[in-house]
């Protein structure tokens, strides 16, 4: 959306400053769909990223919130 590439720089200003390893993409679907669409929004977060390694993507689609939110833990 244009709104989103109009934002891009922030975006990349916050990663620059933490790291992909402190940062994570996230949606407020389906709240958010007023505003554009869930493929609108993902494929827009693709591409302000794309000058990244696939390491770093792998830790703001992922990577991140997984270890955050303990993800890949053992359910007791």
């Amino acid at each position: 959306s244009e709104e989103l590439a109009a934002n891009k720089h922030y975006y990349l200003h916050t990663i620059d400053c933490f790291g992909p390893e402190r940062c994570m993409f996230e949606s407020n679907f389906p709240v958010d769909k007023v505003s554009c669409s869930y493929g609108v929004l993902w494929n827009s977060f693709k591409r302000i990223v794309g000058h990244l390694t696939r390491k770093q993507k792998a830790q703001l689609f992922h990577g991140t919130a997984a270890r955050v939110y303990r993800l890949n833990a053992a359910v007791s």
